[in-house]
C-alpha cells in the first residue's frame, strides 16, 4: 500500500542517503551534507515554502521522496516553460519524485506512486487543471514511469537541466483533471 506524509526534519538523514544514491544523484544533482539537506528541504518541512516535500511509504515503510507544487508559487519556472511554448493553464501544478533504494527501483512502485499522487492531487487541490512534468530526455526511467502512470508527452523543450552535465533537451508531461461526467435528463 502505497501512503505518503509531509516530510520532516527527523527524515533529513534517509533523505540525504537516498540523495547520494548514484541511480538518484545522477538526476537530481543534489549536495548531500546534512546542512545542505536541511537548508533545501527544512523550508518546506516546517511549512515555510509552498511546495509539498511528501516522504512516499509502502506498506509502512519509506521508499521515496514526491515533491508537488504548483506553478502559480514558482512564476520564474513557469515562465521558462512558457518561453519553451509549453501551455501551462492557471491551477497547473508539477511533481518530482525519486524512489531511494536502488534495491527498490525497476519494480513497479514509481509508477505506482506517481499514479496514487496523481488521484490524491484532484482530491487535496479542487483548483489544480492539469499536472505537468519536465523530464530530461536522456531519463528513460523516469519518462517511462510516467507514461505508465498515463501521463501523456505533450511537448519537447529546451529547458534548464537538473545536472549541469545534461544538456536542455526535455520531454514536457500532462495530464488533465479528469471530467466528471453528468447522467443525461433521463438519468443514462
Amino acid at each position: 500500500m502505497i501512503t505518503w506524509r509531509r516530510l520532516g526534519e527527523p527524515d533529513f538523514p534517509l533523505l540525504g542517503q537516498w540523495l547520494a544514491q548514484p541511480h538518484v544523484a545522477r538526476w537530481w544533482n543534489h549536495e548531500t551534507s546534512p546542512e545542505a539537506v536541511a537548508r533545501d528541504f527544512g523550508p518546506a518541512a516546517r511549512g515555510e515554502e509552498p511546495s509539498e516535500d511528501l516522504l512516499v511509504l509502502l506498506d509502512g515503510e519509506p521508499i521515496g521522496l514526491m515533491q508537488r507544487c504548483g506553478f502559480a508559487d514558482y512564476p520564474a519556472y513557469r515562465a521558462e516553460l512558457a518561453a519553451a511554448e509549453v501551455d501551462v493553464p492557471d491551477g497547473s501544478m508539477t511533481i518530482d519524485y525519486l524512489i531511494g533504494d536502488p534495491r527498490l527501483t525497476g519494480r513497479g512502485h514509481g509508477v505506482r506512486v506517481i499514479r496514487a499522487i496523481v488521484a490524491a492531487t484532484w482530491t487535496d487541490h479542487p483548483e489544480a487543471t492539469a499536472i505537468i512534468v519536465p523530464v530530461h530526455t536522456a531519463n528513460r526511467a523516469s519518462w517511462r514511469a510516467l507514461e505508465k502512470a498515463g501521463l501523456h508527452r505533450v511537448a519537447e523543450a529546451s529547458l534548464e537541466p537538473d545536472n549541469p552535465i545534461d544538456d536542455r533537451a526535455h520531454y514536457v508531461y500532462r495530464v488533465d483533471r479528469p471530467i466528471r461526467s453528468e447522467p443525461d435528463r433521463h438519468g443514462e
